[in-house]
Parts: C-alpha cells; sequence; structure tokens
C-alpha cells in the first residue's frame, strides 16, 4: 500500500450508524471521531481529523500514511478506509489525477474504474456512470502512453480506480482495507469479561467491543491449579486486544487458588461447574466495584461438559448480572478463524496446562438444586475475597502485524 503523493485517508463509518434516528447517529459518529482521535494520539500520530456527513477524513504525513492507516483498521465503527489522492470534484481533473495515478500503479492487470457520486443532481454535471467511463477512458489513454497494453474486466478485475466524488472534492484510491465495522466502542455500558487467555474468550471479549461495549477484562488466577505460561498467555491475547482500544485495557487479575482448592479437595462430577459459578461470583463482584452492567464469558453450547444447555443454566443462575456469551452458537472452527482475524490465536494456543479440574465423569445435565445443596458454603466468601485482592495489569499494544488485506470491490 504505497499510493504515491497521499497523505489522506478516508474513513467509512459502519452501515449501521446510518440507520439510527438523526440524535443517536449524530452521538455515534461523535463518538467514533473521539476513538480515532484518542487511538491515533496515543500512538504517537502527527493528525487531525476532518468530519462531514458518513464520512470522516484523517490528515497526516506521507510518512506516516500507513501506520496511521493500520490504526485506523482497528478501530469499531469503521467499515473502511483507503489512502486517497485529493481533487477538484470535475470531470478534468479527477480524469488527470487518475491517469497520473496509472502511470505510477498500473503494470498491465485487468482494470475497472469504481465511481461513487454524492450529493444533489445539481452539485455535478455528471453521473456515477459516466464518471466511470470518463475515468476508464483516463487510465487506458494514460496506460498506452506508457507502452502497456490494457485491459479492462467490469466483472473481476485485478486493479480496482476507486473515485468517490463530493460536493465540495473528490477523492482517488486504490485500496481499501476492511475495518472491523460495528459500534463505536463506548455507545454501550461496560461488561466484564472473564479471560482465561484461550482461544474463546479474547474473541468474546472482541465480539462485546464491536458491539460498543467497553470491556474490563478479568483473569481468574488458578494458583497451583494452571500451568506456568497460563496468566501469560491471558495477558498477552489481552494486549493484543488493545488494538481495537483508543488506549491501553487494564487487565484485573483476581487470586482465585484458593477457592479451587476448596473446590477441588470436596466436589467430584460437579467441579467444573462449581469452578464456573465461583468465576462467575468473582465477576459480579468487579462488576459491583465497577461500572459493568454484564458478564462476558467465552462459553458455547455444548462444547465442554460444563457448556450443555443445562450446565449454562446452571452456571449463569449464580449471578444477578445477565451473563452475555457471543460464542453461543458458532463452532469451534469459526471461533478458531475469528481468533486467527484479530490476532489472538498463536498466543491462545501456548499449552498452558490447566487440566487438574476437570473430573474424569463430569456432570453434564445437572440439576439446579442439587449444585446448590452439593456446593461448598465458603465459595462466596472465595470470591469476594478474590475481587478484594484484585492486580491490576496495564497493557499496551504489541501486535505489529501487517495491515489487513484490502477488499477486492471499490465500490461503498
Amino acid at each position: 500500500m504505497n499510493l504515491s503523493g497521499a497523505s489522506t485517508v478516508l474513513v467509512r463509518p459502519a452501515g449501521e450508524l446510518g440507520v439510527k434516528s438523526a440524535s443517536v447517529q449524530r452521538r455515534m459518529e461523535g463518538t467514533l471521531r473521539e476513538n480515532v482521535e484518542s487511538a491515533l494520539e496515543t500512538r504517537g500520530f502527527d493528525a487531525t481529523v476532518e468530519t462531514e456527513h458518513t464520512r470522516m477524513y484523517v490528515h497526516t504525513t506521507s510518512a506516516a500514511l500507513e501506520n496511521v492507516t493500520r490504526t485506523l483498521t482497528g478501530v469499531f465503527g469503521v467499515s473502511s478506509v483507503s489512502p486517497v489522492l485529493t481533487c477538484e470534484p470535475t470531470l478534468d481533473d479527477i480524469r488527470g489525477v487518475l491517469a497520473e495515478t496509472a502511470k505510477e500503479h498500473y503494470s498491465g492487470e485487468s482494470f475497472a474504474v469504481r465511481a461513487r457520486r454524492a450529493g444533489q443532481r445539481e452539485d455535478h454535471p455528471f453521473s456515477s456512470p459516466e464518471l466511470e467511463r470518463a475515468g476508464g477512458t483516463a487510465v487506458f489513454e494514460a496506460a498506452q502512453e506508457q507502452g502497456i497494453e490494457p485491459t479492462v474486466d467490469l466483472d473481476d478485475p485485478e486493479r480496482t480506480f476507486g473515485v468517490e466524488c463530493r460536493p465540495d472534492r473528490a477523492f482517488v484510491y486504490l485500496e481499501r482495507y476492511d475495518g472491523p465495522g460495528g459500534m463505536p466502542l463506548g455507545t454501550q455500558e461496560p461488561v466484564v469479561a472473564l479471560v482465561s487467555g484461550g482461544i474463546d474468550s479474547p474473541v468474546a471479549t472482541w465480539l462485546a467491543m464491536k458491539r460498543g461495549c467497553p470491556v474490563y477484562p478479568l483473569y481468574v488466577d488458578l494458583g497451583d491449579f494452571g500451568g506456568v505460561d497460563h496468566r501469560a498467555r491471558a495477558e498477552r491475547t489481552v494486549a493484543t486486544l488493545t488494538r481495537f482500544t483508543p488506549g491501553d485495557l487494564a487487565l484485573r487479575v483476581a487470586p482465585g487458588g484458593e477457592g479451587l482448592g476448596r473446590i477441588i479437595n470436596s466436589t467430584g462430577m460437579y467441579r467444573m461447574l462449581f469452578a464456573r459459578r465461583f468465576m462467575l461470583r468473582i465477576a459480579e463482584y468487579v462488576a459491583d466495584q465497577t461500572d459493568a452492567v454484564g458478564i462476558v464469558t467465552g462459553e458455547a453450547i455444548g462444547q465442554k461438559s460444563s457448556q450443555t444447555a443445562a450446565a449454562l443454566r446452571v452456571t449463569g443462575a449464580v449471578t444477578d448480572y445477565p451473563v452475555h456469551r457471543p460464542l453461543l452458537s458458532l463452532d469451534k472452527g469459526e471461533i478458531i478463524e475469528q481468533a486467527k482475524a484479530i490476532g489472538t490465536y498463536e498466543d491462545a494456543t501456548i499449552d498452558a496446562g490447566c487440566n487438574r479440574l476437570a473430573p474424569d465423569n463430569p456432570a453434564t445435565q445437572p440439576s439446579l438444586d442439587v449444585v446448590r445443596n452439593f456446593e461448598p458454603d465458603e465459595l462466596d466468601d472465595d470470591a469476594r475475597d478474590a475481587a478484594q485482592n484484585l492486580e491490576t495489569v496495564s497493557l499496551s499494544e504489541t501486535d505489529d502485524s501487517d495491515l489487513c488485506s484490502p477488499s477486492r470491490d471499490s465500490r461503498v
């Protein structure tokens, strides 16, 4: 991605913002702008943000363009972004920029021009199809001047020249990089996210954030019942999630070893259910300490013995807070693909050796009354103590992977 001379990134907000009422849309767009500005400032970029109806423009330097673009692809509420060249909204100016862009970046692959004209009919004396035809001619002729025999493919081009023409200016671009979509972070109320560092919980946390919920990541330290790398794995996956936040994330670490020791010493087939209820109790106390309105987990129906439909009823009943399960109906393969896409998969698959809690014959269709009768009475006190003795670890972005792959279609 190196559009010669570009120093502006066109940001397209997620389409969901456009279907809200006018007042809600303004509020969400304001939050999105604040998040963009905060993300850029936190990462030390010299950039200014300009907004207009349904669009945002980030002005920076050519040297910082790639890193700024990458940062914007991690902001929730962003549908896609494109580094752009700016010109006057006239056919002659747009044709000229397209021709120069073709001379710099076109090498004979099949191409098409995709154009979107926004505004009132009287704003431009041409339509979008007319702009596409004129732009295509400009690219074609510029290629021939370079001794290249161009190929036009309107169905599946290898190279797309994009044009967005608005009333006061026009933009030419070559790539469109997908953002995460969703709603701007902070447009919903916060939630506590139970994070183990495995494959599932970071994905569930990411999905809650995608719907606009700030998160308080909570890791329950297993003490003697967790492997050496268990906590490190959780910290690294949460650090990766900071790519999608305006700033850092604070991981709350609760000491759970004492409560889990009580569970493993006094229970049998219900052990994993008691452990899940114990962790949810801790999350409830953390929610009480903060402004959280719910708890997020990485559970999916049937994935484990403690995640059957009956088991989820038993574990969720321990708290008055709603337990949100974004992965509820997903297959493991789908969760793995999402983990790879957001960058948490590699760290989440480190072998952390934490299988000592699992009984040989776990209960899969437990009765809530039976579980309540067998559950150690001291667990609630253990959970309260764990929540009162939190360690807070501030985590910053560590993922420095390449930009997301550009989408093939430059249409908005």
